[in-house]
């Protein structure tokens, strides 16, 4: 499909607006959790736990036994029967990254299919990875609009409302530019993400957290709960190097306003205690959550911090479940529960909070 979806009139909704389903790939790449998978599966049950009942779960995996593999994995719990699943093989697990956007409209859902190069061309093979959009759209039978640029679905994050967070250090980093295409400037950007995700205002942040390889995702950083409340992580200790770079965002957000003129209510969410593997720092944050209906899954860490960032998000979304789900192995791969979920929006479903 050569249009854009701005000119179908289909827009991105929001995270916490119904969902029909939450997508997951299930982990299988050894070398992204080495000595750790079984416990990363562990937490991937715990993660289709807390969602079923509430919504489908689809899971993609490599191929029929490997379905069978999930299917073993699930059934103590009796967690088979609640899920979706698809042979559809990927590379590695980041379906927020990989997979595609769902957008909603009055003739029902559509898929956003960005140019995906794992982050920069950082991690070779992508190639199945890079093709999870246009499968799924078939899959579901629904209409696809192909891009010709890079974006990851953990760069952006938007309020379903026409404002969309993101970050310089990610959106315009030299490394997502595709032969051919000129410098991803704020302004060009800014096009793009009007004329795929509707966007009427673009926040930019700076810097991300430390040990991300996504060159700074906003997911990490700073997410909306609702129109205009963001929380933002912090660091308390002016000594670490997440300080600074969190202070510069959270004094940028304090002075923003959304697409509607709304000051934004910025709420900080503090950061856990440093995670290490191997001698490496990886981005473990509390603002790695994701919103399904009725619920939030929200990684913790086993640390003193974990009870203190579920209760600010408790008090920020009544009414939904907070499901702390264990993600100090998750985090060694990078990445957390927002990383590893994508929804797909209820078809017809009216804005509003699920």
């Amino acid at each position: 499909m050569g249009a854009t979806p701005r000119s179908a009139q289909v827009r991105w909704p929001a995270e916490w607006e119904r969902h029909r389903a939450t997508w997951l790939a299930w982990p299988h790449n050894p070398d992204t959790w080495p000595g750790h998978l079984d416990q990363v599966e562990a937490a991937f049950v715990e993660m289709v736990a807390a969602l079923q009942g509430r919504e489908e779960v689809c899971i993609s995996v490599r191929d029929p036994a490997h379905a069978e593999h999930v299917q073993g994995l699930l059934a103590p719990r009796g967690l088979e029967r609640g899920t979706e699943l698809h042979v559809l093989p990927t590379d590695d697990a980041w379906v927020r990254d990989h997979g595609p956007i769902f957008l909603a409209g009055e003739q029902g859902l559509a898929v956003a299919d960005f140019v995906f190069d794992a982050w920069g061309r950082k991690y070779p093979p992508w190639d199945q990875d890079a093709s999870i959009p246009a499968r799924i759209a078939e899959a579901l039978e629904l209409p696809r609009y192909v891009a010709d640029f890079v974006l990851e679905g953990g760069s952006v994050d938007g309020n379903g409302a026409g404002t969309i967070l993101t970050t310089d250090s990610c959106l315009l980093n030299a490394n997502r530019r595709q032969p051919g295409e000129p410098e991803r400037t704020r302004e060009a950007m800014e096009a793009r993400l009007a004329d795929w995700l509707g966007a009427e205002c673009v926040l930019w942040l700076g810097d991300g957290i430390v040990g991300d390889d996504t060159d700074g995702h906003v997911d990490d950083i700073a997410r909306f709960v609702d129109e205009t409340t963001v929380v933002a992580a912090r660091e308390a200790d002016p000594s670490d190097p997440n300080h600074a770079p969190m202070e510069a965002n959270f004094a940028l957000l304090r002075q923003m306003r959304e697409a509607r003129g709304r000051p934004l209510s910025v709420v900080s969410l503090p950061l856990p205690p440093p995670v290490f593997v191997a001698g490496h720092r990886c981005p473990a944050s509390y603002a790695n959550f994701y919103l399904a209906n009725g619920v939030a899954l929200v990684p913790v860490f086993g640390e003193s911090t974990d009870q203190r960032a579920l209760a600010i998000l408790a008090e920020l979304l009544p009414g939904r479940e907070m499901a702390p789900i264990p993600a100090r192995e998750l985090v060694l791969g990078l990445g957390a529960c927002h990383c590893l979920t994508q929804q797909e929006p209820l078809a017809g479903a009216p804005p509003g909070a699920a």
